[in-house]
């Protein structure tokens, strides 16, 4: 298996796909290591053999094996409305508010559409209610302190941290979540004089122990075996430093030998030292007018023959014939362009996108390459410095590269920031549509999955209108509550009973499913990558608990007669269920006109304009 057979299931975000036999995979680069190998497990296990490339969204499975892939995300997909009925009933107390709050999540058409495909979110998804399921069951422990259930639920929480940050870097939010209530927590004991420092200690280490090392120990334990299974060459590997490269087995680099010097008449190709920078490259595209009718010259993330350059003197007086002279410190060199015979030079031509320097591309004119520029003014950085990593000259004695394999730490930070970079460089393209974060809490747009037109079997990625503009309704209404029961408490209203008892719900309960919605959400905001309407989901849990939890649990068990809450109870699930059954083919696929026809069978329920199904 290469370094990235699997990871075509994270590559850039190629977010359309095909149903009946086709490609059912949407492919993300801002994945980490654990989706690539449960989901490859997965395969392996059903009898999937690994030969598929996952080129692009689209293309036939044929032969191959891939309903155990997408068995295992709908498993985990499936444990969603479970996970949400336990928390919303330990935060709530209320049978009734669960059962809301978990049918919420059933009769989605957004949730089922995300579960049932070779996708990366319903294994987020899965560990972050994991997370914060056990954090809830966590705390209802607070009595039993160091017992056997206090100590399953703290370590399982690590577990899934490590698990919510193996799949995805929104794991991040989740931890915070999780941090921020433990810090509470610990605050709170810090103030019960009756526990001794010592005690208080011991409760810390445990904390430490649970939620931040053995969840860093499992994290680092992944991506050891990442680097064990997944160590083959690939189309990705232009990505990674030489060094990183030369462990991997096919690599040009993988126990090779080469000259342990330059030579002049060498032939080479220069990567940028900075992690994920790119090739040296020219093509024969030229510059636009007005910038030098010159060839484009960039930095390009693959290896290709155009990546080569031949070593000459300045004076082209190489002689070729005799042995071969080795190039010193300072010396100065031309590089020839292998296959465009070229030489390559700068002008004094500012460059298009950074300014103040010399010759440049343009990342349109120079096919989304890295721009490559020339100044005197710039200070040395790994920006700046460049390593030889491939070097042929029959003439030179070779040496092995064995020497230049990193360590695992190395290898480990080289990763990290190749997905982070591979991550923020996502940009829309032309003509692509960027979704905005405001759009999701509203259901404004969906996203296609698969077909464009009347003769395609089409599948649409959109929310339950009524199960989203509830939430939202109820987010409002949460926010309202909490202020006239803090203005309540505030003022020294006396609360007792059932009242009270709501009222602390409200805040505690409530307030940290409201936390959740908020860190799941809002740093989308700061985001410069391009973001897709998925990305809301993790945050539509929370709203959706915040639901069950606080409107609907106060509806429940207030003084309101029993039948009119059991009767009000089963109108809501019957108005899911009757939403679910309008909008039910966006999630299993539809063919015919389109919804704008009256003709179709989704006419009418275009209920906004935005909508494209």
């Amino acid at each position: 298996m290469s370094w990235t057979a699997l990871g075509y299931l994270c590559d850039e975000a190629g977010l359309e796909l095909k149903s009946a036999g086709r490609l059912l995979c949407v492919t993300q680069k801002d994945v980490s290591t654990l989706t690539q190998m449960l989901i490859g497990l997965a395969g392996y296990l059903t009898g999937y053999d690994g030969s598929f490339p996952f080129i692009k969204p689209g293309d036939k499975y044929e032969h191959h094996n891939y309903l155990g892939m997408r068995a295992f995300c709908a498993a985990l997909g499936s444990c969603l409305p479970p996970f949400t009925f336990l928390i919303v009933l330990e935060l709530s107390r209320s049978t009734p508010a669960a059962i809301i709050a978990a049918s919420l999540l059933i009769f989605d058409t957004g949730c089922i559409t995300l579960s049932q495909y070779i996708l990366l979110d319903p294994i987020l998804m899965f560990f972050i209610m994991g997370s914060v399921l056990c954090m809830v069951r966590f705390n209802t422990q607070r009595l039993r302190p160091f017992s056997f259930s206090w100590w399953f639920w703290l370590l399982l929480a690590g577990v899934c941290l490590s698990g919510s940050l193996g799949v995805k870097f929104v794991g991040l939010f989740v931890i915070l979540l999780v941090g921020i209530n433990t810090a509470f927590d610990l605050w709170r004991l810090l103030g019960d004089l009756s526990l001794s420092l010592v005690d208080f200690g011991k409760h810390l280490l445990a904390r430490v122990f649970g939620l931040i090392m053995l969840p860093l120990f499992l994290y680092t334990t992944i991506f050891a075996v990442h680097f064990v299974v997944l160590n083959r060459s690939g189309p990705g590997d232009g990505f990674f430093s030489s060094s990183f490269q030369s462990r991997l087995i096919g690599n040009n680099l993988h126990n090779a030998s080469m000259p342990e010097y330059l030579a002049y008449g060498s032939l080479i190709t220069v990567k940028n030292l900075r992690i994920a920078g790119g090739y040296l490259h020219s093509h024969w595209h030229l510059y636009p007018e007005g910038v030098g009718a010159h060839q484009q010259v960039t930095a390009y993330l693959h290896k290709d023959y155009n990546n080569l350059w031949l070593v000459k003197r300045p004076d082209n007086s190489d002689d070729l014939t005799g042995p071969p002279e080795l190039v010193h410190h300072g010396d100065i060199i031309r590089l020839e362009h292998r296959v465009r015979i070229r030489n390559l030079h700068s002008h004094f031509h500012e460059a298009p996108l950074t300014k103040n320097t010399c010759r440049s591309p343009v990342m349109a004119l120079g096919w989304e390459q890295v721009e490559v520029t020339c100044s005197p003014y710039v200070k040395e950085s790994p920006n700046t410095q460049w390593n030889i990593e491939d070097l042929i000259n029959p003439k030179l004695p070779n040496i092995s590269l064995s020497v230049l394999k990193p360590t695992f730490l190395e290898i480990l930070w080289e990763s990290h920031i190749v997905m982070i970079r591979g991550n923020s460089d996502l940009k829309p393209k032309d003509n692509e549509m960027n979704s905005k974060p405001w759009h999701w809490p509203i259901n404004y747009q969906g996203l296609r999955f698969s077909g464009v037109n009347e003769t395609e079997y089409r599948v649409y990625l959109l929310g339950n209108p009524v199960i989203w503009w509830l939430n939202l309704l109820s987010l409002a209404l949460f926010v309202l509550m909490l202020t006239v029961a803090s203005l309540a408490k505030q003022r020294g209203v006396k609360m007792e009973g059932m009242r009270k008892v709501h009222c602390q719900i409200l805040m505690e309960g409530g307030g940290m499913l409201l936390l959740g919605w908020l860190l799941h959400y809002l740093p989308f905001y700061i985001m410069s990558r391009i973001l897709y309407y998925h990305h809301y989901f993790p945050a539509m849990l929370f709203s959706s608990m915040l639901t069950g939890t606080t409107n609907l649990h106060l509806l429940f068990s207030s003084s309101i007669s029993h039948y009119f809450v059991r009767g009000g109870q089963f109108i809501l699930l019957l108005g899911f269920i009757y939403s679910f059954y309008l909008f039910h083919p966006l999630s299993y696929g539809m063919r015919g006109p389109l919804a704008h026809d009256p003709a179709s069978s989704m006419a009418g329920l275009r209920w906004m304009e935005s909508w494209e199904f």
